[in-house]
């Protein structure tokens, strides 16, 4: 056997574990990949093919592109695809990179800027020449980003091509971070008399920092102490007569500085309630008690995250933290889980949410 494998050669399969055996692999074919981005042939078969398994060994949510940036650095850039609780683990995988002469490595797509860039997409062209923006403000929800995109060619037809087009222009214009991060809904349509007067799209970096400036000065020292707070247990049946319990922190719900917590944090335990009416057998339900308690001693109301409560229904448990900031919650969050991976059938996800919608079903005084 040892002969054959002389004669034939033989190629172990490096397993990628963490941030340091990424990097050590890619340092082993850097060179191959360098040139292979620098002569524009082949990138995909011969550079990305290899480099996607690698990444998302690491992490299913990591993504790449690369091109060159002049005639001697080849830029690698990894995105999570606004993915928000991933880019906390992109930007940690970015920072540990080596430093390589003819190498940029970059967490998220870079802003190109908006002025100058333009996306052609199934005919249609994307740039400062055909889009505008109208923002939004409603007085219930005074913190809230709207932003409208007006394009000159809009038509029904070819409405999603025309969002598409323009999502993709303005994600390159703004760069991922501002576009996940500063924007809370965006809506594509055409001219309408229903907005008079427009921005030109050049400008929508500037407002979007006046606001953020605006939003971070309103709520800069705003926090809350949940540690008097009563929580309501809620019970009600499902369409199907499946029960459905939650404990709800109802004070805070009632709180007027729930902006100042803008991303909400929803974590989702399943399990296997066929034989209790979708609820937890005494092991299981003492299992996610003592993780939650462990999630809740690591994220404090002092330190910016709040826990709202949970709710159990058809085999779910589901934990909503509203959270100051993403990236400490995510990492955070994901530690704990991969300490429960034997045991509990974790996942979780963060979306902005300033004022808590995902909460609305349970303002009332029953589900």
């Amino acid at each position: 056997m040892s002969l054959l494998k002389k004669l034939f050669g033989s190629k172990k399969e490096i397993k990628i574990l963490d941030y340091q055996s990424f990097w050590n692999w890619f340092l082993k074919n850097e060179k191959a990949y360098y040139s292979s981005v620098k002569k524009g042939q082949d990138v995909d078969s011969h550079f990305l093919s290899h480099l996607m398994p690698k990444l998302q060994q690491l992490n299913p949510q990591f993504y790449c592109l690369t091109g060159m940036i002049n005639d001697d650095v080849a830029e690698l850039v990894i995105t999570p695809e606004g993915d928000i609780k991933t880019i906390v683990f992109v930007e940690d995988l970015i920072a540990a990179a080596p430093a390589l002469p003819n190498w940029k490595f970059t967490a998220l797509k870079p802003a190109t800027g908006l002025s100058g860039t333009v996306i052609n997409m199934d005919g249609f062209e994307f740039g400062e020449d055909n889009l505008s923006f109208v923002s939004t403000r409603q007085e219930e929800y005074p913190d809230e980003i709207e932003i409208t995109l007006i394009h000159n060619n809009y038509t029904e037809e070819a409405k999603t091509t025309i969002a598409n087009g323009s999502l993709i222009y303005l994600d390159n214009g703004l760069g991922e971070m501002d576009t996940v991060t500063l924007i809370d809904s965006i809506k594509v349509t055409g001219p309408s008399s229903e907005f008079p007067e427009t921005i030109p799209i050049v400008k929508l970096k500037d407002y979007l920092i006046w606001r953020e400036k605006e939003f971070i000065e309103k709520y800069k020292s705003t926090a809350y102490d949940s540690s008097n707070d009563r929580f309501a247990v809620l019970e009600a049946r499902d369409e199907n007569g499946h029960l459905v319990l939650a404990t709800i922190n109802q004070d805070i719900l009632a709180w007027d500085g729930k902006a100042s917590h803008p991303w909400m944090m929803i974590i989702e335990i399943k399990f296997d309630g066929s034989a209790n009416n979708g609820m937890p057998d005494d092991t299981t339900y003492q299992l996610m008690n003592e993780f939650e308690d462990q999630l809740s001693e690591k994220l404090k109301d002092a330190d910016g995250y709040l826990n709202l409560g949970r709710e159990i229904h058809s085999g779910i448990r589901t934990i909503y933290f509203a959270c100051k900031e993403f990236r400490q919650a995510s990492r955070t969050t994901s530690l704990l889980i991969h300490q429960y991976l034997e045991s509990l059938d974790i996942s979780y996800d963060i979306v902005k949410d300033k004022y808590w919608m995902s909460m609305n079903r349970f303002r009332q005084s029953s589900l």
